[in-house]
Formats: structure tokens, C-alpha cells, sequence
């Protein structure tokens, strides 16, 4: 179990999941739940997506590797970052195959109707940072852009042999993700592990840099994902349907699902296990209560709170 919601004092949801942390040895250190059910990876495959990236010769600025690795609200700083992705490889908003979509943040989705906006777009996609990386890699590369989602693509094909090869598991069959590129399964073990060499793996280390100097990007405001990279030395990235990966550099990698979908509950496990497995500091644990400090409203007055109910095997 990972964590309770209580309402006026009566237990009111149970929420259960996995936890599993990795130390900088790749050593399993704590665990909890069952570590090995299989589930997709979602967004916090997107580290490592951007890193081939890179590696096929994209060129990215910290700030852009930061959007390409970013679940982003689509505020209007993201979508200029994107924009100028996009541009500097001689590319549009139409070279992008992510669906139209609107902002997943309401206030930028506010903004866009007030100005008078009917009609979502494909780079408002939460996801377009990540594709428009894949397209500047793709130009760099001499490879087409028009089929750069396609599991058969050498970029596809690369981002699964990565993530097989840092979670020492078998990411295949893939399936589709909700912007229509490939997504690896994974587990909470594999995650985990996966995060840790992100931490620890010089290979990473501007990936990790970027993620934990633009959180904002990465995520948006207030986010748990945001909340634990600014709390912490390193990197967090929640992905859809309840799981979340963090490294922390040179200490633990981290992940969590939580088994009913729900993103909020993995981010506070994510938090409450780090405060379990580690001496933080009083500043550190502070900047971790945003994301553990959940309110229960009633009324609009608070009448309750998520409760950790994590219990850690320690190896």
C-alpha cells in the first residue's frame, strides 16, 4: 500500500502501488509491493528519449533538452521553445505528428481561448518538446522526419535498446503512447534502476542537469515531479497513469506506480519513501512537503489529508 486519503477522520480511499530504490552501485535498497508488475513506461521514458536525441546528433541546448525531456503544460514560454526547435532545423509546427491537443494546464488553456484561439494544435501537445527533439535529431541525422514516430525508425529502434539496456529488462512489446509514439514496458524494479544510472552515469549528466535546473519546463508549477526536482540535487518525471521516476544524483534512482492510476499518489510515495531511505535536510524535507502535504477539502474548508501508509523492505 502506498498511501490513504482521510476525510474527516474515516479512511475514505486506499490507494496501492509499488516503490523501489536503486542506490548509486545499482544495488536494490528498498522496496515495497510488487516491484515486477509489468506497466508502460509512459513519460518517464522521456529522460532517455531526449538523450538519443543527442546522441543522433540534435544539438540541443540545456533549456531545449530540458522541453524535450518535458510533460509541459503547454504555457507560452514552452511553446516558443518548442517553436524555435523546430526552426532552427528548418521545420514547422506541421512537421510535428503528435495529435492536436490543448494545453493540459487550464490557466494556458484559458489564455489561448481568451485570445481568441477554437481549435487545439500539435504543439500544444504536452509532448511536442520530446518530438520536436526527435525531428532536430532526424535532420541532424539525414533521417526522414515524416516517419520518426515508427517502431522500425533507427531512433525508435535505439530508444528501446537504451531502455532495455539501463533497466536490465526487456522493454518489448511496445505499445502506442498517448501522443503516438512508441512507449516501453517496464516494471517498478527496471524503473528504478533506470533512474539510478540516469543519477550516476556520466552518460546522463546533461540530461540530469537540465531536468534539475529547468523544472518548470520539465513539468510546470507546482507539479510533484517539479516539486522533487527542485527539492532534491537531480531529476523527476511523472508519467501518465500513476508512476513517477527520480534520480537523484549520485544517490538513488526512485520510482513508484501506483497500481490505481493516480499521479498524485505516486509523487507523494515518491517523496515519503525518499524521506524514509535518506537523512535529508530540514530544508530538503520542507521542499518535499509539496508534494506530500495533499488537501482534502470539504466546503472549501480542508477536512483531511493523505496519509503514507509505505512500508519499506530494506536490503
Amino acid at each position: 500500500m502506498l498511501a490513504v486519503q482521510v476525510r474527516s477522520g474515516l479512511v475514505e480511499a486506499t490507494h496501492y502501488g509499488a516503490f523501489a530504490a536503486f542506490d548509486a552501485g545499482l544495488k536494490l535498497v528498498a522496496h515495497s509491493g510488487d516491484i515486477d508488475a509489468t506497466f508502460f513506461l509512459r513519460s518517464s521514458a522521456k529522460p532517455f528519449q531526449a538523450f538519443v536525441s543527442q546522441e543522433f546528433g540534435a544539438g540541443l541546448s540545456p533549456l531545449e533538452l530540458a522541453v524535450a525531456s518535458a510533460s509541459h503544460d503547454g504555457l507560452p514560454a514552452h511553446v516558443a521553445i518548442v517553436d524555435a526547435m523546430l526552426q532552427r532545423a528548418g521545420l514547422g509546427q506541421d512537421h510535428l505528428q503528435c495529435p492536436p491537443m490543448w494545453p493540459i494546464s487550464d490557466h494556458a488553456r484559458d489564455l489561448l481561448v481568451g485570445q481568441g484561439h477554437k481549435v487545439p494544435r500539435r504543439v500544444w501537445h504536452n509532448c511536442s518538446g520530446k518530438h520536436a527533439g526527435w525531428l532536430r535529431a532526424c535532420v541532424a541525422s539525414g533521417l526522414p522526419t515524416e516517419s520518426y514516430p515508427a517502431p522500425e525508425h533507427p531512433i525508435q529502434v535505439r530508444v528501446r535498446q537504451l531502455i532495455s539496456e539501463v533497466g536490465d529488462h526487456d522493454v518489448d512489446p511496445s505499445g502506442i503512447d498517448g501522443c503516438g509514439a512508441p512507449v516501453p514496458r517496464t516494471t517498478v524494479r527496471a524503473m528504478a534502476r533506470m533512474y539510478a544510472v540516469l543519477a550516476t552515469d556520466d552518460r546522463f549528466r546533461d540530461v540530469l542537469t537540465a531536468m534539475h535546473r529547468y523544472p518548470a519546463m520539465v513539468s510546470g508549477v507546482g507539479n510533484g515531479d517539479a516539486v522533487i526536482a527542485t527539492a532534491l540535487d537531480g531529476a523527476a518525471k511523472r508519467g501518465a497513469v500513476g508512476c513517477i521516476g527520480v534520480a537523484w544524483a549520485n544517490q538513488f534512482g526512485v520510482a513508484v506506480k501506483s497500481f490505481d492510476g493516480n499521479d498524485r499518489v505516486a509523487a507523494f510515495a515518491a517523496a515519503s519513501g525518499l524521506e524514509d531511505i535518506s537523512h535529508l535536510s530540514e530544508t530538503m524535507s520542507g521542499s518535499l512537503r509539496g508534494a506530500t502535504d495533499i488537501e482534502v477539502l470539504g466546503g472549501g474548508e480542508t477536512v483531511g489529508s493523505y496519509e503514507s501508509r509505505l512500508e519499506l523492505t530494506l536490503s
